[in-house]
């Protein structure tokens, strides 16, 4: 009975610890003699689909570079450098701020030796690498490979030579991998209950991108571009047809075209150029830097600078079409043909959703993107055409189109700086520092305002004689956002515009000093003032070179709601799992039937997650009582901030409740 229960309990800890570690990356290494006096070490990384293994150098201040180290024997030497099979993707990470390189698919890394004269055989030689592996979602902790490589021989792997052990031994096994005594009372190994469920990594929501998408199509639809084709298209569809269950019909279906023609636009590209790829151009220094100057051009244009337009070949083309077909077909032409006139104003909106909605990482976010903002495009046309007795109370075409497009103008013009700021980060400029973006936003939200109020006009607008309620309230609002940024001058943070800013550190005069906590970085000791003070302690596993991890201190640690909650409530412990510090003295532990060494600090709090909670991926959080027992499910990275609160308010009622 006892070997049953005890079974089952390894069976558990298996099958949680498949759900919960991590292994993208798989390593391999040969060593093969070419001449007598000279031979080449191979190394193959496998690496999963979705994840990326750093290069092998890397500015300081970013995350862990790939290392690759060589202990030969006596007359062996080393013959240039290590080289890779593939050249190394290079972008620049929004997060760090700074190029940084790495390899998204298998790669194979070779080193050239020379053997002296006279030098014993058989080569005994030992390759370590030291890596990290990262998605866009989280990172492995770093970690070692050591192989024992013969000349002419395969790779020895201690770790794939590991059997698994009869149920009978599990319970000595589970001894030796106990951690020592020297690491404390509060290691002992906890189970979360459903924490497979909790694996779920999320991203940019559905619901965001599908708002963002909505918004967009009514902005697009406001333009002069748009608006005039609303009662023209409409008025054709009614005169077409003299039944009006047709025309409603036919108006439906005009509807739905637009829908598909945008929803079909939005896959292609992204279908061409990859989400990823898409996702990799919101980083690129250089697509960028084009994308400020589009979208500086569309602004100018909006302003009646000029107008841009497509060959006006394409869309009579397609017209002639529609007039030549007949039933569905002539519909979906007409659709299209809107699409085509209307690509000046659409255009950029268009291209900075895709961009956005591409951050899902796959198909899902343009396809929602596009989806909403042709359902927003089509929806007036549908509805007028059900009731077309509203197309008397719609506005005329006039001035006021005109003002929308120069709103639309200033948005872009705001927008481009975004970036340009992206651009200026990588190349290391300095002209687009943080006072100088929020400078440039206020003046500009304020020429806004005061354009609105009728203060500022352009060539083609229309003399206002007096300022309208919507024209009245919308100045507010710009205004009011202009005195919003003020404060952000002097280091205010801004949380609604964080995304679109520089980061805080290009700041010259700061006198912010929230999200700042005080917390431990020994686990231990941590634990001790926790348990010495009542209250319940949040682990935070995170790491210098962890991108996510910064994103949920800006987006989610840093906000008023969450910073109270910890400050009055837990024991904060920071761990980073990539710290290099060395420890005084080495820590010797068993883990998985061999014996391992713990070097450094970030090899301990590794340690401590691998064995503790079966896991190795950052950002990682867990809430635990004052005997290291878990209060709710360990939960990652995630920026909604409504779901963090309420995870936390969980821990801290069952907290109190034991």
């Amino acid at each position: 009975m006892k070997k049953i229960f005890l079974l089952t309990i390894v069976s558990l800890v298996a099958v949680f610890a498949k759900a919960q570690m991590l292994d993208p990356i798989h390593w391999s290494a040969n060593v093969e003699m070419t001449s007598e006096k000279s031979g080449v070490i191979t190394l193959d990384a496998q690496i999963d689909e979705g994840w990326h293994l750093y290069g092998l150098t890397l500015p300081e201040g970013g995350p862990n570079p790939t290392t690759i180290s060589f202990t030969l024997p006596d007359g062996v030497s080393l013959d240039g450098e290590v080289t890779a099979s593939e050249k190394a993707i290079e972008k620049l990470d929004d997060i760090f701020q700074m190029p940084l390189s790495w390899w998204a698919s298998d790669v194979s890394f070779t080193q050239k030796f020379t053997v002296a004269e006279g030098t014993p055989r058989p080569l005994a030689i030992e390759v370590s690498v030291g890596f990290q592996g990262c998605n866009d979602q989280t990172c492995v902790a770093p970690k070692t490979e050591a192989f024992e490589l013969t000349a002419g021989g395969e790779a020895a792997n201690a770790a794939d030579n590991i059997t698994p052990l009869p149920a009978d031994k599990a319970e000595k096994v589970a001894a030796a991998d106990a951690p020592a005594a020297a690491l404390g009372k509060w290691w002992q190994p906890v189970v979360f209950a459903n924490a497979g469920e909790q694996a779920q990594l999320s991203n940019t929501s559905w619901g965001s991108i599908f708002l963002w998408g909505f918004l967009g199509g009514l902005l697009a639809l406001l333009t002069p571009c748009v608006w005039p084709m609303i009662p023209m298209t409409v008025s054709f569809f009614l005169k077409k047809t003299s039944s009006r269950s047709k025309a409603i019909r036919d108006a439906v279906t005009y509807g739905v075209s637009i829908v598909v023609i945008y929803l079909v636009l939005g896959l292609a590209i992204t279908l061409i150029f990859g989400a990823s790829k898409l996702n990799d151009l919101a980083t690129n220094a250089i697509f960028n830097l084009l994308f400020f100057l589009l979208l500086l051009v569309f602004a100018i244009s909006f302003f009646g600078a000029f107008n841009i337009t497509l060959p006006s070949s394409w869309s009579n083309s397609v017209d002639s079409k529609a007039e030549k077909t007949s039933g569905l077909l002539s519909i979906f032409f007409m659709a299209f043909t809107l699409a085509l006139v209307s690509f000046s104003c659409t255009g950029p909106i268009i291209g900075t959703l895709l961009v956005e909605a591409a951050s899902m990482g796959d198909i899902t976010g343009p396809a929602i993107g596009m989806g909403a903002f042709a359902l927003a495009l089509a929806l007036p046309f549908t509805l007028f055409a059900i009731f077309p007795s509203w197309l008397k109370e719609m506005p005329r075409s006039g001035g006021w189109l005109n003002s929308v497009k120069v709103v639309l103008g200033f948005l872009e013009l705001a927008l481009s700086l975004k970036f340009l700021s992206v651009a200026d980060l990588a190349y290391g400029w300095g002209i687009l520092d943080r006072e100088v973006f929020l400078s440039l936003w206020i003046v500009m939200f304020v020429m806004l305002g005061m354009y609105l109020l009728g203060k500022l006009n352009f060539a083609h607008d229309t003399p206002t004689e007096h300022v309208s309620i919507v024209r009245f309230f919308l100045s507010m609002v710009s205004l009011s956002f202009a005195v919003y940024l003020v404060p952000g001058l002097w280091g205010a943070p801004l949380k609604s515009v964080s995304a679109f800013v520089p980061p805080l550190y290009t700041q010259d005069f700061n006198l912010y000093a929230g999200g700042q906590f005080e917390e431990f970085d020994d686990y231990d000791a941590g634990m001790a003032y926790a348990e010495a003070n009542h209250r319940p302690v949040l682990i935070d596993f995170s790491g210098y070179g962890c991108v996510n991890c910064r994103k949920m201190e800006g987006a989610v640690f840093d906000t008023e709601e969450v910073e109270g909650i910890i400050k009055e409530n837990f024991v904060l412990i920071k761990l980073m799992v990539d710290d290099k510090t060395k420890l005084e003295q080495p820590i010797e532990v068993t883990e998985n039937g061999k014996k391992i060494k713990l070097g450094t600090v970030g090899d301990k709090w590794s340690y401590l997650q691998r064995m503790k909670f079966m896991a190795n991926s950052q950002p990682y959080y867990v809430m635990l009582d004052n005997e290291g027992k878990p209060l709710d499910n360990p939960t990652y990275y995630d920026e909604n901030v409504a779901k963090f609160v309420y995870w936390l308010e969980k821990g801290i009622e069952t907290y109190k409740g034991r």
